[in-house]
Protein backbone atom coordinates (compact mmCIF):
# COMPACT_ATOMS: atom_id res chain seq x y z
CA UNK A 1 0.00 0.00 0.00
CA UNK A 2 0.83 3.68 -0.17
CA UNK A 3 1.16 5.42 3.16
CA UNK A 4 -0.21 8.83 4.05
CA UNK A 5 1.04 11.02 6.91
CA UNK A 6 -1.33 13.68 8.22
CA UNK A 7 -2.41 15.07 11.57
CA UNK A 8 -4.89 17.78 12.48
CA UNK A 9 -2.24 19.36 14.70
CA UNK A 10 -0.48 20.54 11.53
CA UNK A 11 -3.34 23.03 11.14
CA UNK A 12 -2.33 24.74 14.40
CA UNK A 13 0.79 26.21 12.81
CA UNK A 14 -0.57 29.70 12.08
CA UNK A 15 1.56 31.91 9.87
CA UNK A 16 -0.44 35.15 9.93
CA UNK A 17 -3.27 36.67 7.97
CA UNK A 18 -2.82 36.43 4.22
CA UNK A 19 0.32 34.27 4.42
CA UNK A 20 0.43 31.83 1.47
CA UNK A 21 1.67 28.92 3.60
CA UNK A 22 -1.59 28.61 5.52
CA UNK A 23 -3.41 25.72 7.24
CA UNK A 24 -5.96 25.85 4.42
CA UNK A 25 -3.44 24.08 2.18
CA UNK A 26 -3.78 20.86 4.17
CA UNK A 27 -7.51 21.37 4.71
CA UNK A 28 -7.98 21.52 0.94
CA UNK A 29 -5.88 18.41 0.34
CA UNK A 30 -7.63 16.43 3.07
CA UNK A 31 -11.13 17.39 1.90
CA UNK A 32 -10.33 16.71 -1.74
CA UNK A 33 -8.93 13.25 -1.04
CA UNK A 34 -12.02 12.44 1.03
CA UNK A 35 -14.34 13.68 -1.72
CA UNK A 36 -12.51 11.52 -4.25
CA UNK A 37 -12.84 8.47 -1.97
CA UNK A 38 -9.06 8.17 -1.97
CA UNK A 39 -8.41 8.45 1.78
CA UNK A 40 -9.81 4.99 2.50
CA UNK A 41 -7.36 3.43 0.06
CA UNK A 42 -4.31 4.80 1.86
CA UNK A 43 -2.49 3.41 4.88
CA UNK A 44 -2.68 6.22 7.44
CA UNK A 45 0.53 6.71 9.41
CA UNK A 46 0.53 8.48 12.77
CA UNK A 47 3.30 11.07 13.10
CA UNK A 48 5.21 11.62 16.34
CA UNK A 49 7.23 14.50 17.71
CA UNK A 50 10.82 14.09 16.61
CA UNK A 51 13.39 13.81 19.37
CA UNK A 52 15.65 16.85 19.37
CA UNK A 53 18.70 14.63 18.95
CA UNK A 54 17.53 13.82 15.41
CA UNK A 55 16.90 17.46 14.57
CA UNK A 56 20.42 18.25 15.80
CA UNK A 57 21.79 16.10 12.98
CA UNK A 58 20.88 18.96 10.64
CA UNK A 59 20.46 22.05 12.84
CA UNK A 60 22.56 23.66 15.54
CA UNK A 61 21.41 23.26 19.16
CA UNK A 62 21.48 27.06 19.49
CA UNK A 63 19.13 27.45 16.53
CA UNK A 64 16.72 24.83 17.89
CA UNK A 65 16.64 26.66 21.23
CA UNK A 66 16.17 29.95 19.36
CA UNK A 67 13.07 28.59 17.63
CA UNK A 68 11.67 27.27 20.91
CA UNK A 69 12.28 30.51 22.78
CA UNK A 70 10.99 32.73 19.97
CA UNK A 71 7.71 30.88 19.75
CA UNK A 72 7.31 31.01 23.53
CA UNK A 73 7.70 34.80 23.30
CA UNK A 74 4.82 34.87 20.78
CA UNK A 75 6.89 36.36 17.96
CA UNK A 76 5.15 36.54 14.59
CA UNK A 77 8.11 35.77 12.31
CA UNK A 78 11.44 33.98 12.50
CA UNK A 79 14.76 35.18 11.14
CA UNK A 80 14.29 36.09 7.46
CA UNK A 81 10.88 37.67 8.08
CA UNK A 82 8.93 35.41 5.72
CA UNK A 83 8.56 32.46 8.09
CA UNK A 84 5.42 33.09 10.10
CA UNK A 85 5.08 31.34 13.45
CA UNK A 86 2.80 31.11 16.46
CA UNK A 87 3.28 29.73 20.01
CA UNK A 88 2.57 26.18 18.80
CA UNK A 89 4.96 26.25 15.84
CA UNK A 90 7.99 24.73 17.57
CA UNK A 91 6.12 21.60 18.61
CA UNK A 92 4.34 21.30 15.27
CA UNK A 93 7.63 21.64 13.39
CA UNK A 94 8.90 18.72 15.49
CA UNK A 95 5.74 16.81 14.51
CA UNK A 96 6.46 17.51 10.81
CA UNK A 97 9.95 16.06 11.18
CA UNK A 98 8.51 13.11 13.10
CA UNK A 99 5.93 12.55 10.38
CA UNK A 100 8.72 11.94 7.90
CA UNK A 101 10.51 9.67 10.37
CA UNK A 102 7.30 7.70 10.89
CA UNK A 103 7.08 7.31 7.11
CA UNK A 104 10.60 5.87 7.03
CA UNK A 105 9.72 3.46 9.83
CA UNK A 106 6.57 2.28 8.02
CA UNK A 107 8.53 1.49 4.88
CA UNK A 108 11.38 -0.23 6.69
CA UNK A 109 8.91 -2.30 8.72
CA UNK A 110 7.26 -3.49 5.51
CA UNK A 111 3.89 -1.87 6.21
CA UNK A 112 3.93 0.19 2.99
CA UNK A 113 6.07 0.56 -0.10
CA UNK A 114 5.93 4.33 -0.45
CA UNK A 115 4.52 7.30 1.49
CA UNK A 116 3.29 10.85 0.93
CA UNK A 117 3.73 13.14 3.94
CA UNK A 118 1.12 15.91 4.08
CA UNK A 119 3.02 17.88 6.70
CA UNK A 120 3.65 21.49 7.51
CA UNK A 121 5.61 23.64 8.03
CA UNK A 122 7.63 22.76 4.91
CA UNK A 123 11.38 22.38 5.20
CA UNK A 124 13.70 22.59 2.21
CA UNK A 125 14.79 26.23 2.73
CA UNK A 126 15.66 25.76 6.42
CA UNK A 127 19.39 26.20 7.01
CA UNK A 128 21.63 24.83 9.75
CA UNK A 129 21.11 27.88 11.91
CA UNK A 130 18.34 29.94 10.33
CA UNK A 131 14.71 29.74 9.27
CA UNK A 132 13.70 31.06 5.87
CA UNK A 133 11.19 30.61 3.08
CA UNK A 134 8.32 29.42 5.32
CA UNK A 135 10.59 26.63 6.66
CA UNK A 136 11.68 25.96 10.26
CA UNK A 137 13.30 22.50 10.32
CA UNK A 138 14.46 20.73 7.18
CA UNK A 139 12.14 17.71 7.17
CA UNK A 140 13.67 16.00 4.15
CA UNK A 141 17.29 16.49 5.23
CA UNK A 142 16.61 15.09 8.69
CA UNK A 143 14.76 12.15 7.13
CA UNK A 144 17.85 11.39 5.02
CA UNK A 145 20.05 11.32 8.13
CA UNK A 146 17.47 9.21 9.94
CA UNK A 147 17.51 6.66 7.11
CA UNK A 148 21.29 6.45 7.27
CA UNK A 149 21.73 6.26 11.02
CA UNK A 150 18.63 4.36 12.12
CA UNK A 151 18.57 1.81 9.27
CA UNK A 152 22.15 1.80 8.01
CA UNK A 153 21.18 2.57 4.41
CA UNK A 154 24.08 4.57 3.08
CA UNK A 155 23.01 6.26 -0.13
CA UNK A 156 19.99 8.58 -0.31
CA UNK A 157 18.76 10.37 -3.42
CA UNK A 158 16.76 13.57 -2.88
CA UNK A 159 14.67 14.79 -5.81
CA UNK A 160 13.41 18.36 -5.33
CA UNK A 161 10.87 19.57 -7.89
CA UNK A 162 9.59 22.53 -5.89
CA UNK A 163 9.60 25.66 -8.04
CA UNK A 164 11.99 27.28 -5.55
CA UNK A 165 15.49 25.89 -5.16
CA UNK A 166 15.98 23.94 -1.93
CA UNK A 167 18.98 25.91 -0.73
CA UNK A 168 18.77 24.47 2.79
CA UNK A 169 18.83 20.87 1.61
CA UNK A 170 21.64 21.55 -0.82
CA UNK A 171 23.71 23.19 1.92
CA UNK A 172 23.16 20.23 4.24
CA UNK A 173 24.79 17.77 1.84
CA UNK A 174 27.04 19.93 -0.34
CA UNK A 175 30.21 18.14 0.82
CA UNK A 176 28.61 14.74 1.35
CA UNK A 177 28.93 12.00 -1.31
CA UNK A 178 26.35 9.77 0.42
CA UNK A 179 23.39 12.03 -0.40
CA UNK A 180 22.74 13.00 -4.01
CA UNK A 181 20.70 16.19 -4.35
CA UNK A 182 18.85 16.83 -7.63
CA UNK A 183 16.75 19.95 -8.18
CA UNK A 184 14.65 21.44 -10.95
CA UNK A 185 13.45 24.96 -10.20
CA UNK A 186 12.62 28.31 -11.73
CA UNK A 187 15.78 30.39 -12.15
CA UNK A 188 16.40 33.16 -11.40
CA UNK A 189 13.86 33.09 -8.59
CA UNK A 190 13.74 32.92 -4.81
CA UNK A 191 16.05 32.18 -3.00
CA UNK A 192 18.60 32.98 -5.72
CA UNK A 193 20.61 29.76 -5.46
CA UNK A 194 20.59 26.70 -7.70
CA UNK A 195 22.80 27.68 -10.63
CA UNK A 196 23.99 24.74 -12.70
CA UNK A 197 27.57 25.52 -11.63
CA UNK A 198 26.69 24.49 -8.06
CA UNK A 199 27.83 20.86 -8.10
CA UNK A 200 29.05 20.18 -4.58
CA UNK A 201 32.33 20.64 -2.76
CA UNK A 202 35.19 18.43 -1.65
CA UNK A 203 34.14 14.79 -1.40
CA UNK A 204 30.64 15.88 -2.36
CA UNK A 205 31.62 17.35 -5.72
CA UNK A 206 29.42 15.85 -8.42
CA UNK A 207 26.68 14.81 -5.96
CA UNK A 208 24.64 17.99 -6.41
CA UNK A 209 22.85 18.39 -9.73
CA UNK A 210 20.88 21.56 -10.41
CA UNK A 211 18.78 21.92 -13.54
CA UNK A 212 17.57 25.54 -13.47
CA UNK A 213 14.64 26.26 -15.78
CA UNK A 214 13.45 29.59 -17.11
CA UNK A 215 10.04 31.06 -16.35
CA UNK A 216 7.38 29.59 -18.59
CA UNK A 217 8.82 26.07 -18.59
CA UNK A 218 6.21 23.36 -19.04
CA UNK A 219 5.71 19.60 -18.77
CA UNK A 220 8.01 18.90 -21.68
CA UNK A 221 10.85 20.90 -20.13
CA UNK A 222 10.51 19.16 -16.78
CA UNK A 223 10.20 15.67 -18.21
CA UNK A 224 13.23 16.28 -20.39
CA UNK A 225 15.25 17.36 -17.33
CA UNK A 226 14.19 14.22 -15.49
CA UNK A 227 14.88 11.86 -18.38
CA UNK A 228 18.18 13.35 -19.55
CA UNK A 229 19.65 14.49 -16.21
CA UNK A 230 18.04 12.74 -13.26
CA UNK A 231 17.71 9.22 -14.65
CA UNK A 232 21.35 8.73 -15.70
CA UNK A 233 22.57 10.34 -12.46
CA UNK A 234 20.39 8.01 -10.39
CA UNK A 235 21.55 5.01 -12.39
CA UNK A 236 25.14 5.89 -11.62
CA UNK A 237 24.48 6.71 -7.94
CA UNK A 238 22.32 3.60 -7.33
CA UNK A 239 20.45 4.89 -4.23
CA UNK A 240 19.26 2.82 -1.28
CA UNK A 241 16.31 5.16 -0.65
CA UNK A 242 14.68 8.03 -2.56
CA UNK A 243 13.09 11.13 -1.05
CA UNK A 244 11.07 13.76 -2.93
CA UNK A 245 10.71 17.37 -1.86
CA UNK A 246 7.28 17.54 -3.46
CA UNK A 247 6.43 21.17 -3.99
CA UNK A 248 3.51 21.68 -6.37
CA UNK A 249 4.11 25.39 -6.95
CA UNK A 250 5.36 24.88 -10.53
CA UNK A 251 1.68 24.28 -11.30
CA UNK A 252 0.39 26.49 -14.09
CA UNK A 253 -1.88 28.62 -11.86
CA UNK A 254 0.30 28.93 -8.78
CA UNK A 255 0.55 32.53 -7.53
CA UNK A 256 4.21 32.25 -6.43
CA UNK A 257 5.72 31.09 -9.70
CA UNK A 258 5.69 31.53 -13.45
CA UNK A 259 5.81 27.90 -14.55
CA UNK A 260 3.35 25.92 -16.69
CA UNK A 261 3.40 22.39 -15.26
CA UNK A 262 0.07 20.58 -15.51
CA UNK A 263 -1.52 18.11 -13.10
CA UNK A 264 -0.57 15.28 -15.47
CA UNK A 265 2.96 16.66 -15.60
CA UNK A 266 3.39 16.05 -11.90
CA UNK A 267 2.07 12.54 -12.45
CA UNK A 268 4.71 11.90 -15.10
CA UNK A 269 7.49 13.16 -12.84
CA UNK A 270 6.19 10.95 -10.05
CA UNK A 271 6.24 7.93 -12.36
CA UNK A 272 9.86 8.54 -13.36
CA UNK A 273 11.00 8.74 -9.74
CA UNK A 274 8.87 5.77 -8.74
CA UNK A 275 10.43 3.71 -11.54
CA UNK A 276 13.88 4.62 -10.20
CA UNK A 277 12.87 3.54 -6.70
CA UNK A 278 11.60 0.21 -7.98
CA UNK A 279 14.73 -0.33 -10.06
CA UNK A 280 17.32 0.52 -7.41
CA UNK A 281 15.92 0.49 -3.88
CA UNK A 282 13.05 -1.99 -3.68
CA UNK A 283 10.47 0.75 -4.17
CA UNK A 284 11.51 2.70 -1.05
CA UNK A 285 10.17 6.19 -1.76
CA UNK A 286 8.88 9.03 0.42
CA UNK A 287 7.58 12.36 -0.79
CA UNK A 288 6.96 15.25 1.57
CA UNK A 289 4.95 18.37 0.89
CA UNK A 290 6.88 21.57 0.29
CA UNK A 291 5.22 24.39 -1.69
CA UNK A 292 2.00 24.71 -3.66
CA UNK A 293 -0.30 27.68 -3.09
CA UNK A 294 -3.16 27.44 -5.58
CA UNK A 295 -5.48 25.43 -3.34
CA UNK A 296 -7.53 23.75 -6.05
CA UNK A 297 -4.49 22.96 -8.16
CA UNK A 298 -2.51 21.77 -5.14
CA UNK A 299 -5.24 19.30 -4.16
CA UNK A 300 -5.56 17.92 -7.67
CA UNK A 301 -1.78 17.62 -8.09
CA UNK A 302 -1.51 15.72 -4.81
CA UNK A 303 -4.31 13.40 -5.96
CA UNK A 304 -2.47 12.69 -9.23
CA UNK A 305 0.78 12.16 -7.33
CA UNK A 306 -0.90 9.66 -5.01
CA UNK A 307 -2.64 7.80 -7.83
CA UNK A 308 0.74 7.16 -9.45
CA UNK A 309 2.30 6.08 -6.14
CA UNK A 310 -0.64 3.68 -5.56
CA UNK A 311 -0.54 2.18 -9.04
CA UNK A 312 0.73 -1.39 -9.25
Amino acid sequence: MTGFVYHEAYLKHHTGFGHPESPQRLVSIHQHLANQKLSDKLHHIQPFQADLSWIELNHSPDYIKHVENATKRHVSYLDSGDTGVCPESFEIARLAVGGCQAAVDAIMQGKVENVFCAVRPPGHHALYDRAMGFCIFNNIAIAARYIQKQYDLRKVLIVDWDVHHGNGTQASFYSDPTVFYFSTHQYPHYPGTGHQSEKGDGDGFGFTLNVPLKAGSDDEDYISAFETQLVPAAQKFHPDFILISAGFDAYINDPLSYMLVSIKGFGKMTQIVKDLAEAYCEGRLISTLEGGYDLGGLSQCVEEHLLVLMKK
